[in-house]
């Protein structure tokens, strides 16, 4: 068995507009031990993207044996593309002791749940007109895009109540700290500690 404290799974969920990929960026980029899941995927690889680092890039057959052999925790299609998580590559980075961040929405995230232990957050914008701000900020959109994209994330956020810890996105700095308190607070968690400090407890109890 190892000795190594098992990581943890996050699941960061936020209505588009919210900031969400900001936030996480900033979060992975000051934190040690702690990265983004990379999902697979059925869609072409754009232009500078990397296989393995943005996305696990699969065919569409091999897609469907993976969801037939039940390999991914949660899994969606997104127009003409199929998207999925495995599994075994979680649990694998977990296993070393890693933080995982899953960014999915609320129907992937009970998905997870069902199978994997999972803290989760949800964030939040500070307001409507702040979320039509932030849409509106694309430019290139136009306001019937924008009245779908509100509808959506109106939909989204009815389901904040099936998350562990809610973290408004007013001021990006105030947020980033609240998030980091979160990653900071199950790191200290008891089950982890034991394993983490077993050296120094048992000198401690000698």
């Amino acid at each position: 068995m190892s000795h190594s404290p098992a990581g943890t799974l996050y699941i960061f969920s936020a209505p588009s507009g919210a900031g969400k990929t900001s936030l996480v960026t900033a979060l992975i980029e000051q934190t040690e031990k702690l990265v983004v899941s990379v999902s697979h995927t059925t869609r072409a690889k754009r232009e500078g993207e990397q296989d393995g680092t943005h996305y696990h890039f699969i065919d569409v057959e091999t897609y469907q044996q993976m969801v037939q052999d039940n390999a991914f925790v949660e899994h969606a299609q997104v127009f003409d593309n199929f998207y999925g998580t495995s599994q075994a590559a979680l649990e694998k980075t977990l296993a070393e002791g890693i933080d995982v961040i899953l960014e999915i929405d609320w129907q992937g995230a009970r998905q997870v749940r069902e199978r994997l232990a999972t803290t989760s957050v949800f964030i939040l914008p500070p307001s409507k007109t702040a979320l039509r701000e932030r849409l509106q900020g694309r430019a290139t959109d136009s306001e019937d895009i924008i009245d779908r994209r509100m509808a959506d994330a109106i939909s989204e956020m009815q389901h904040y109540g099936e998350y562990d810890y809610i973290v408004v996105n007013d001021d990006f700095e105030t947020a980033l700290a609240e998030i980091k308190a979160i990653v900071t607070s199950s790191r200290l968690h008891e089950s982890r500690q034991k394993l983490h400090l077993a050296p120094l407890l048992a000198q401690l109890l000698a």
